[in-house]
């Protein structure tokens, strides 16, 4: 009987994926906190996970020329602009407190996460060593 990874580990790898690169894009945020014109933006979770789960397609790369990037084209038209609680006068819409706030929230999902599909894999292992 074969085992299909996608149904033992459910949304959990998946998940797992979009806290990684809602880190890039907060900590992208916090870095750029200083920078004129610069406009903070954020992924909503929901809708990156229903994206993710419409699109089941496999890339691969066919030549040595491609890049593999963590954040794809496809979710970066997905990313919202942030509209800042107080305006800056330099026109920069990161509030570092709350850009932190959210990355330590999310830095959390991320342990979440990573957590359930750890406990996933113990179940695999522990299922065909047949203990």
């Amino acid at each position: 009987m074969a085992i299909s990874f996608d149904a033992a580990l459910g949304i959990h790898d998946d998940a797992l994926l979009h806290r990684a690169r809602r880190a890039e894009v907060l900590a992208n945020n916090i870095a750029n906190a200083d920078t004129p014109n610069f406009k903070a933006r954020d992924m909503e979770f929901a809708h990156a996970l229903e994206h993710a789960s419409q699109m089941q397609v496999k890339q691969t790369a066919t030549s040595s020329g491609h890049k593999t990037q963590l954040l794809e084209p496809d979710l970066a038209a997905d990313m919202m602009y942030r509209i800042p609680n107080q305006a800056s006068v330099d026109g920069n819409t990161v509030e570092l407190q709350q850009e932190m706030a959210r990355y330590t929230e999310n830095a959390l999902d991320y342990q979440t996460s990573f957590q359930f599909l750890n406990k996933k894999f113990t179940g695999l292992k522990s299922a065909i060593k047949g203990e």
